[in-house]
């Protein structure tokens, strides 16, 4: 099936297969360094990322930023507070939610992955899209992402 604009025909289930393709490529690539350089995984390495970006967000929060399940979502967050990277505290607004905060440690790893998540995504980006593509790139994704949240499309059923 093609889209046809003015500008362009476009094969739209290829358009898909590389974005699913490109993604799943490029998150295993920061896995594997984010864990081989600081023990911790993508998924992680997002989570703290937003709640140091968030004080005080709620699993809630979290899920609905990744579109997971609450239920998943809280369950990586036991992990992160297994490890000592986040801590639960009192919801003073709702007794039935916790906020979530990073401790020192949490800080700390952030920071330091989102150095080697920076320089890999940007190595593995530079090497095979010349920059005004990837603006480009970049605005086609952030429109297609503001339609998606804006409209709640594809958030899980449970």
């Amino acid at each position: 099936m093609e889209y046809t604009s003015a500008e362009a025909v476009v094969n739209l289930p290829n358009l898909f297969s590389d974005l699913v393709r490109c993604e799943t490529r490029l998150y295993n690539a920061l896995n594997e360094s984010l864990r081989e350089q600081h023990g911790i995984v993508t998924s992680q390495f997002e989570s703290l990322r937003f709640l140091r970006d968030h004080p005080g967000a709620r699993v809630i929060d979290l899920a609905n930023e990744f579109a997971a399940g609450v239920g998943a979502m809280s369950k990586g967050v036991d992990r992160l507070e297994k490890q000592g990277w986040v801590a639960r505290q009192a919801n003073p607004a709702d007794r039935r939610s916790s906020l979530l905060a990073l401790t020192d440690d949490g800080t700390r790893v952030v920071e330091a992955a989102e150095r080697t998540f920076t320089q890999q995504l940007t190595e593995l980006l530079s090497e095979s899209v010349a920059g005004s593509s990837l603006s480009v790139v970049a605005q086609a994704f952030s429109t297609l992402r503001g339609a998606l949240e804006r409209d709640r499309i594809g958030l899980p059923a449970g």
